[in-house]
């Protein structure tokens, strides 16, 4: 199994690209936004609020950890992934402009709106709560380059059967948003048939 390693350039450079994205996607119309290629699938603004509410879970986690790090003086190559995260990390991961496999929500992270909800107000919040959360990311990825990640870890959004340092966790929240990213992809790809 190759080596996973982490860099915070490469997490930036990734993160930039789907703020750029989610920033075009913002301005779409509503229905493009609210409408459901299916009935029980989400539509567009689901898939940014479930986002929404899984990074609120790890903000105390990552400012706790940054926190408690030790500065270093000089930035490391790259954080090698241990193998169970790893593992947790790739099974994220699209494959060919695919999610591989479904994944069932946990409650805690399934956003309910009722379509009365779903007015203009109530979606740019949904988008302006997305850029101020990764706008955290982002920072918290910069600030982790001076301290020495390697100290402490905490426990991921399902508990502790995963644990991460913070460029795993970065690189996890990452790929789950790429992921989610493929989904926004097929439910606007679905409306244009």
């Amino acid at each position: 199994m190759a080596s996973l390693i982490l860099t915070s350039e490469n997490q930036i450079q990734r993160l930039n690209g789907i703020l750029t994205r989610i920033e075009t996607i913002s301005k779409l119309d509503v229905e493009k936004l609210t409408t459901s290629p299916r009935p029980k699938s989400w539509n567009v603004v689901e898939v940014i609020e479930h986002l929404n509410m899984a990074y609120r879970i790890y903000v105390p986690k990552i400012d706790d950890t940054l926190a408690k790090s030790p500065d270093i003086q000089k930035e490391t190559e790259g954080f090698k992934a241990r193998g169970w995260q790893k593992f947790v990390i790739q099974g994220q991961l699209s494959k060919d402009g695919k999610r591989k496999m479904k994944m069932k929500t946990l409650k805690r992270f399934t956003p309910i709106f009722a379509a009365s909800d779903l007015t203009q107000e109530k979606i740019d919040e949904v988008f302006a709560n997305f850029f101020e959360l990764n706008n955290h990311l982002k920072q918290s990825i910069l600030s982790s380059r001076s301290k020495d990640v390697s100290k402490k870890k905490f426990s991921s959004a399902i508990g502790p059967i995963v644990n991460f340092y913070l460029p795993e966790a970065f690189e996890f929240l990452l790929c789950h948003m790429e992921r989610h990213m493929v989904q926004i992809d097929e439910i606007l790809e679905s409306k244009r048939l």
